[in-house]
């Protein structure tokens, strides 16, 4: 165990445990020093680390990508340009393949979720105690470094996609057609409340499996590693190194997946009934 002042239940407490900003009882507003301060912040506690790395990290695939596309040139690409132009291509086919509307948004769009979801999931991979025991030695108690193990990213980048469908499914349809969608299929107009309970359903369902899916698979991911941390030094090297390549295959995979349904969900936005 890497802080050994800790039990193994309060060691894996801490590690869940984000740095949350927000007001006290008696009205001023801080860093929490507790997870039952974190707790007594409420619903409108700022979790500070899972912005910090989202912006950050989304800064950095902005500089990178601006970066390499001032400096490409059509004679013999650099290690970098063949990095964003793979990645170009990979999003510009997947696109081709699954969007059948006009937009030009949908590969842009595509592009930054894929590439920003993946940067925050490889925070995984960094080892368990390195930046939290960093951040310790600067006073910071609590530091989460995957963003998207915390439900308040991913559901709000899913909420942010739910937004595109419902906004292009009015712009596409227009309010009427869209309304219709919810209320008249799939049984006609007879059974129109019966009707908006299913799909209702299933347009909420978007996002919430988008949001959860990658939470889930990632937080589960994390815990793993935590666990291992847990063990004799002798025997994490053996565990941590295997379950560490099985997961850069679900860090790669879950920013597919989360990009490859924006893509869908969004052309079914497009598409007529």
């Amino acid at each position: 165990m890497a802080e050994g002042a800790l039990t193994s239940s309060e060691y894996i407490k801490h590690h869940l445990q984000n740095l949350a900003f927000g007001r006290f009882p008696d009205g001023h507003w801080g860093l929490a020093h507790s997870a039952q301060e974190a707790a007594d912040f409420g619903f409108w506690a700022i979790h500070v680390d899972t912005m910090g790395w989202s912006i950050g990290l989304g800064l950095l695939f902005i500089l990178f990508f601006r970066s390499v596309a001032k400096k490409a040139s059509s004679g013999v690409p650099g290690m970098a340009q063949n990095i964003v132009e793979m990645a170009v291509e990979f999003v510009d086919t997947s696109v081709k393949e699954s969007f059948h509307g006009q937009s030009k948004l949908i590969a842009p769009l595509a592009l930054t979720i894929f590439c920003w979801i993946l940067m925050m999931n490889c925070m995984d991979l960094l080892p368990v105690d390195l930046l939290p025991r960093i951040a310790g030695l600067l006073g910071v108690h609590y530091f989460k470094v995957v963003p998207t193990t915390d439900l308040n990213a991913t559901l709000g980048m899913s909420i942010s996609v739910f937004l595109l469908i419902v906004f292009y499914s009015i712009k596409i349809k227009g309010l009427g057609g869209f309304v219709g969608e919810l209320t008249l299929q799939p049984f006609g107009k007879w059974m129109m409340p019966f009707n908006l309970l299913l799909e209702g359903v299933g347009l909420l369902a978007k996002p919430v499996s988008l949001g959860l899916r990658l939470f889930g698979n990632l937080y589960a991911g994390e815990l793993i590693f935590i666990l291992i941390a847990l063990l004799p030094l002798f025997a994490q090297w053996p565990l941590s190194v295997p379950w560490a390549i099985f997961h850069i295959l679900i860090v790669v995979l879950q920013a597919f997946i989360f990009m490859m349904l924006t893509i869908v969900y969004l052309s079914m936005a497009h598409e007529h009934h």
